[in-house]
C-alpha cells in the first residue's frame, strides 16, 4: 500500500478575470521511504499540489474541484486529506506530514528564537515536557549539522545564514518523525556546498527513519542526486513520469527534453544554450503543436550524453580564449581594493573590530570579455560589485575605469560617469519601482542624464530596447507585477542598456530563475555582448552558469581572490582547495552515477 495516493487532483483559482486551472487532474503515489520529485517551471502547479494536500491553499480564491488524497496516518488511520476538517488537519500537519518551505526567512517567526519555534511544535504534537523538548531540539540541531547548536537555539532567524535557517526548518520538519516530508524548493538560491549538505541531510533522514519525501524543484541536477522517481509537470498536468534513470537517459516528452537540455553544464563549450521552445511549440491554450526543430533537433540527434555534467569532460569542450595584444588596455583595473565594515560595541558604540568584506583584491577586465566572480554567500562578491560602482564606499584601493580612478572621483563627476557602467540586480521585482510602468522605468535614466534626444526619440529608444530584450512594444504601458520573473529580468537588462554602458555588473541575475528562463536570459546576455561589445562582470554562486558565461574566472573566499585564470582551465584543473571543494559539490546527472546511487 502506498503511503500517499493522489487521484485526479484538480485545483482552480478564482479572480475577477475568471477561473484559472492551476492543477488539472494529476495522479501519483508515494511509497514509504521513497523520494518522488515533482519538477517543472514556475506556474506549473508543483507548489499548489503540495499546499492542497496540507489544506494550506488560500481560500476562497483557491478551490479543489475534484480528487482524492489517501494517506496512511499513524493517529487517524487511512484518511482522505482533501476531506479532513481543520482540527484533523492540525493533527496530521507537523506530525504525520511535515513541510520544508522554499523561503525559510519568511517561514520562521522573526520575533521568536529558532529553538523556541521547534520546541513549540514538539509541545503541540508530543507528550514531552518543556525541558525534554528543549533537549530534543538541541539534538535535532546537531542531527541537522548546525554549528554551535546551543547558541543557535537561542538565536533569532536574522542572526544566522540562509543555509543555517534552512537546516532549522529541516530540524523543525523532522521533530515529530513524520512519515512524509514535503520539500518545496529547499535548495533554491543556496550555495552549492550548502546545497550538498542539505541533500545529504535529507538522504540521512530517509535512510535512518524511513521517511518518504515529496521533493519539489525546478533544478534537475538536484533531482539526479536524490530522487527515485520523477513527475514532470507542465501547465498543471503531469506530462511524463518514470524512474530517475529513465527520465535522464530516455526523456520522451518534448518538454522534459527541453528542461534537460537547457541546463548549463561544466562540460558545455558552446556559444548558445537550447531552450524549451527549441523542443516544442504550443498554441495559446498550451497544447503541443510542433516538435523539436533547429538547435533542439541537433540535441536529439546527438543524444543527451554530450550534455552530461562531468568535470573531466571540460577538457573535451574548452572555451576558446581570446588572444590579447600586450598593447591592449584594460577597461577596468582594480588595485588592492578593501571594503571594511566597523564592528561597534559598548554604550558609546566604539569600533572594536572590522569585518573585512573585501580584502586586498586586485584584478583587470578587458573590453568585450566576461569575467565570472564565484564563491559562497558571505565571501564578498556582492560587496565587491557594489564597491566598483561606488554604491558601497571602498575603504582603500583604486578602481581605474579607462584610466580614471572612480574611488577618488567627486560625487558630481561620478554621477556623470555612471552612464558608462550599470548594475543588474538579483531580484528584478525589488529593482523596479512598482508605481512606474515599464516604459517609464526604462525612460528614467535617459531623462536623468539628459540623453537620447527629444521626448519622442527617447520613447522610440525605449521601444527599441524592449524589442532588443525580446519583449513586445505593448509592454511599455504595463507594470512590473504583470510580468513573470524572467520577463522582469529582461526589463532590468533593457534599463541597464538604456545609456549604452561599456560595463555591466550582473549580480546573481539568474540565480532564482527557472532553468528554461535562465537559459533565455543567458543567451540574451551573450547576444548583447556580441552585438554591442558589452563587457560583463558576472557574479554568481552557480559554477555551471559561470563556466558557460565566462572567459576568465575569479574565485573568491573570505574577502580574497584565491584563484583566477581562464574559465576552462580553472574548471579542468582547479588548484586551490576551496575551488576543488566548490566543484566537487556540484550535482551530477551522469547516468553511471545515478545508477550507482539507485542501486546502492
Amino acid at each position: 500500500m502506498p503511503l500517499l495516493s493522489v487521484e485526479n487532483l484538480t485545483v482552480d483559482f478564482q479572480s475577477q478575470r475568471g477561473s484559472t486551472r492551476a492543477v488539472a487532474g494529476i495522479s501519483f503515489a508515494v511509497s514509504r521511504g521513497e523520494v518522488v520529485a515533482i519538477v517543472g517551471e514556475s506556474g506549473s502547479g508543483k507548489s499548489v499540489t503540495s499546499l492542497a494536500l496540507l489544506g494550506l491553499l488560500a481560500k476562497p480564491a483557491a478551490r479543489i474541484e475534484s480528487g482524492t488524497a489517501r494517506f496512511e496516518s499513524e493517529k487517524l488511520g487511512a484518511v482522505d486529506l482533501l476531506q479532513l476538517g481543520e482540527t484533523q488537519l492540525q493533527q496530521v500537519r507537523g506530525n504525520d506530514i511535515s513541510m520544508i518551505f522554499q523561503e525559510p526567512m519568511t517561514s520562521l517567526n522573526p520575533v521568536l528564537t529558532c529553538g523556541y519555534q521547534v520546541v513549540e511544535a514538539l509541545l503541540l504534537h508530543t507528550s514531552l515536557s518543556k525541558q525534554e523538548a528543549e533537549a530534543r531540539t538541541i539534538a535535532l540541531f546537531t542531527e541537522a549539522q548546525l554549528p554551535r547548536p546551543a547558541q543557535i537555539f537561542k538565536a533569532y532567524p536574522h542572526e544566522i545564514s540562509g543555509g543555517q535557517k534552512q537546516r532549522v526548518m529541516i530540524a523543525m520538519a523532522m521533530a515529530c518523525r513524520p512519515a512524509l516530508l514535503i520539500a518545496d524548493e529547499p535548495t533554491t538560491a543556496l550555495d552549492v556546498t550548502v546545497q550538498a549538505r542539505i541533500l545529504q541531510l535529507i538522504r540521512d533522514l530517509r535512510r535512518e527513519h524511513g521517511t518518504a519525501v515529496l521533493f519539489i524543484t525546478h533544478d534537475l541536477g538536484v533531482v539526479a542526486e536524490i530522487a527515485d522517481r520523477i513527475l514532470v509537470m507542465y501547465r498543471g498536468k503531469v506530462v511524463e513520469q518514470g524512474t530517475v534513470l529513465d527520465i535522464f537517459t530516455r526523456p520522451q516528452h518534448p518538454y522534459t527534453q527541453g528542461l534537460l537540455a537547457c541546463r548549463p553544464r561544466l562540460s558545455i563549450g558552446k556559444p548558445r544554450l537550447p531552450v524549451v521552445a527549441d523542443f516544442m511549440q504550443t498554441d495559446a491554450a498550451g497544447n503541443l503543436v510542433a516538435h523539436a526543430s533547429g538547435l533542439g533537433q541537433q540535441v536529439l540527434q546527438t543524444g543527451f550524453a554530450e550534455l552530461r555534467s562531468n568535470v573531466e569532460s571540460a577538457k573535451t569542450f574548452p572555451v576558446e580564449q581570446k588572444t590579447r595584444s600586450t598593447a591592449e588596455k584594460p577597461l577596468l583595473q582594480v588595485e588592492s581594493l578593501r571594503v571594511y565594515f566597523p564592528v561597534r560595541k559598548g554604550f558609546f558604540s566604539r569600533t572594536t573590530d572590522f569585518v573585512r568584506a573585501v580584502d586586498e583584491v586586485s584584478f583587470t577586465i578587458y573590453p568585450g570579455e566576461t569575467v565570472g566572480l564565484v564563491g559562497e554567500s558571505g565571501c564578498g562578491k556582492t560587496t565587491l560589485g557594489r564597491a566598483l560602482l561606488r554604491l558601497t564606499e571602498p575603504t582603500a584601493g583604486r578602481i581605474l575605469f579607462e584610466g580614471t580612478d572612480l574611488a577618488a572621483l567627486p560625487a558630481g563627476e561620478l554621477r556623470h560617469r555612471r552612464r558608462e557602467f550599470q548594475l543588474v540586480f538579483q531580484d528584478p521585482y525589488a529593482a523596479l519601482n512598482p508605481m512606474l510602468t515599464v516604459g517609464e522605468a526604462i525612460l528614467e535614466p535617459l531623462r536623468v542624464h539628459g540623453v537620447g534626444g527629444s521626448r519622442a526619440e527617447q520613447k522610440a529608444r525605449v521601444r527599441e530596447l524592449l524589442r532588443t530584450v525580446g519583449l513586445s512594444d505593448d509592454a511599455e504601458q504595463r507594470y512590473p507585477h504583470e510580468f513573470s520573473g524572467g520577463q522582469r529580468q529582461r526589463i532590468c537588462i533593457a534599463r541597464a542598456l538604456a545609456l549604452r554602458p561599456k560595463l555591466i555588473v550582473c549580480d546573481e541575475s539568474v540565480s532564482a530563475l527557472d532553468v528554461s528562463v535562465q537559459a533565455q536570459v543567458l543567451n540574451l546576455l551573450n547576444d548583447l555582448k556580441r552585438e554591442l561589445g558589452i563587457t560583463y562582470l558576472f557574479i554568481t554562486h552557480d559554477l555551471s552558469v559561470a563556466r558557460f558565461m565566462s572567459d576568465r574566472l575569479l574565485v573568491m573566499s573570505q574577502g580574497k581572490i584565491v584563484e583566477s585564470g581562464p574559465a576552462a582551465e580553472v574548471y579542468a584543473n582547479p588548484r586551490h582547495p576551496y575551488t576543488q571543494q566548490l566543484l566537487a559539490a556540484i550535482p551530477s546527472d551522469d547516468p553511471a552515477r545515478i545508477a550507482a546511487r539507485v542501486n546502492s
